[in-house]
């Protein structure tokens, strides 16, 4: 094969998003590099923003080979875009397939499978460094190795941040994703104390399933008294908010002022002295973050930004979150998918509405294999 198919997206200066299934090379490697045949790349919320940008896709339209998208800017938004400005790139965090060639150095990889993180992986190959692949045991399918590296390193790195940073317990809002599921597995076998924020019973119901103790339903009537209980029991002072938008962060801070705050006789006028720090980490309430500032003068709000902490921890401690994942990714990092697309149907809008609702219990798989 001399052709392959990748996806890329463009939004053009004019206000237009363009996403396409070209015909490009296949790659040749270079020294110390390899081309992975992908076989398996996972639709993570972190790749919404990359493919479509702020684009209104109630108005996408796509043409009658189903190889291009085209969808409306938000006006308001086209001059923040100009970074992205009629350049053709490619889309993909992560994925996982087959090593089929490799340059000098990197023969060892032949043949076998391995997880990506290259940002172009909806694609039928990929052309990478091999010290930046992650290789699987014998018998490891590319289903089972898509997610490796996204979710998995996401959680390792709430744990880790929270030992980095002198704390002893954790908060994690939209606890029942895949996700979250991790994370839980994660503080089981670590001995951490772990509280989980949902939205619905079900939800709560599917934590249960799989040993979680501490659950909190932030649609129940008595969530903050039942938040505040939780935070007294665990100790808490970190949180990990994936939602963004609203007041839960401004909640969770809230209730941990109150809980550091409870014996405190006087004035109290600065509050509690601990840090009471939330991070977040992903935008699934696009609304603006709310705070309203009952918690004294020792507290924080920041993002955090998976690339940003393994650059942190620096390539040692990376290489020995990415070893266990690799060792776990049948049971603690495995992921489960509800569907399996191929590249055409990443392409279609009512599939592009399903992928994008990002409801719990469902997430998408591209097949590139399956075009």
């Amino acid at each position: 094969m001399t052709d392959a198919l990748q996806i890329f997206s463009e939004i053009k200066q004019k206000g237009e998003l363009n996403v396409v299934l070209k015909q490009v090379p296949v790659p040749e490697p270079g020294p110390g590099e390899v081309v992975v045949r992908m076989q398996a790349a996972p639709i993570n919320p972190s790749d919404m923003w990359p493919l479509f940008g702020p684009a209104d896709l109630r108005e996408a339209k796509i043409n009658a080979d189903r190889t291009q998208l085209t969808a409306p800017i938000l006006q308001s938004w086209i001059g923040a875009m100009k970074s992205r400005w009629d350049q053709s790139l490619p889309v993909g965090n992560e994925g996982a397939g087959v090593v089929e060639k490799a340059g000098a150095g990197a023969e060892a990889l032949l043949g076998k499978t391995v997880s990506v993180m290259s940002g172009a992986c909806y694609a039928q190959y990929c052309c990478v460094p091999a010290h930046s692949c992650l290789p699987h045991q014998a018998g490891i399918t590319a289903r089972e190795a898509a997610s490796a590296f996204v979710n998995p390193l996401t959680a390792l790195g709430m744990v880790e941040t929270m030992r980095l940073e002198g704390h002893t317990a954790l908060v994690h809002t939209a606890a029942a994703s895949n996700l979250g599921q991790m994370l839980n597995k994660i503080c089981i076998a670590d001995g951490v104390q772990l509280v989980n924020i949902v939205r619905s019973e079900a939800q709560v119901d599917i934590l249960k399933r799989i040993g979680a103790s501490i659950i909190v339903n932030s649609s129940a009537p008595t969530f903050k008294q039942d938040l505040y209980q939780a935070i007294l029991d665990t100790g808490a002072t970190l949180a990990f908010d994936a939602t963004g938008g609203g007041e839960l962060a401004s909640d969770i801070l809230t209730m941990m002022e109150a809980v550091l705050s409870k014996d405190i006789k006087g004035l109290n006028t600065y509050g509690s002295e601990p840090l009471k720090q939330v991070y977040l980490y992903g935008a699934l309430d696009v609304s603006p973050t709310i705070l309203k500032r009952a918690y004294g003068m020792s507290w924080a709000v920041g993002g955090w930004l998976l690339p940003r902490f393994m650059a942190r921890i620096g390539r040692a401690r990376a290489m020995e979150l990415q070893t266990r994942v690799a060792k776990e990714i049948k049971t603690t990092f495995a992921s489960h998918f509800s569907h399996e697309i191929g590249l055409k149907d990443m392409l279609n809008p009512s599939t592009i509405a399903r992928y994008t609702a990002k409801k719990t219990g469902e997430k998408y798989l591209v097949n590139p294999e399956l075009v």
